[in-house]
């Protein structure tokens, strides 16, 4: 995943009011939570976090009072009329170190004709090194028809993932739609011989 650079200021007024200002002349609060130390207050560029959120489990190269650290977006709220990012939830990261994240899941491919993929799970939570987060883990499908289904220790992993779930659990399965179960009833039906 590739890190995006940004750089913030650190925050001395705090409150509604403050973070209003803030975000009138472009700037987004966001707080720091690092190992053992205490939160750190900060605004960043409201454009450039804009940006950077629309991935799950971004990594910023922060800069700050001119020296650089390693962060991991944890959490973020809008407002929901405006869609405005009022504020950023940051954590400290440090090189080698393992982080548990969820992860988006994509199916590539489709399954057979009158048949659909039925998801059981929209994300999966991984342990991943903090500096390594896959954007999305994928099930593949190659027109499979209905039963088919891919569990969890199916899905193939970037190196050093691992994943929180038991190999077994149900991901994904081919399931039969309403105009392909009602076609299987109607076939034989058709065939059988007509009563003279």
């Amino acid at each position: 995943m590739s890190e995006n650079k940004l750089v913030g200021e650190l925050r001395t007024k705090f409150g509604k009011g403050a973070a209003r200002k803030e975000r009138a002349i472009g700037r987004t609060p966001a707080v720091i939570y690092g190992h053992g130390s205490e939160p750190r207050h900060i605004t960043l560029p409201a454009h450039e976090i804009a940006l950077v959120l629309r991935h799950k489990n971004a990594i910023i190269e922060l800069e700050l009072n001119g020296k650089k650290e390693t962060v991991l977006v944890k959490s973020a709220s809008k407002d929901v009329v405006t869609q405005i990012i009022e504020h950023v939830d940051l954590v400290e990261i440090v090189k080698g170190e393992r982080v548990h994240v969820e992860v988006p899941v994509h199916v590539i491919g489709e399954s057979m004709s009158g048949t659909v993929i039925d998801l059981e799970h929209k994300t999966l939570k991984l342990e991943v090194d903090a500096t390594t987060i896959p954007e999305f883990v994928e099930v593949i499908f190659n027109k499979e028809g209905v039963g088919f289904h891919v569990t969890a220790g199916d899905i193939k992993l970037p190196a050093g993932a691992k994943l929180d779930l038991d190999d077994h659990v149900l991901v994904a399965t081919v399931v039969a739609t309403g105009a392909g179960a009602s076609e299987e009833a109607v076939a034989p039906a058709a065939e059988a011989p007509k009563a003279e």
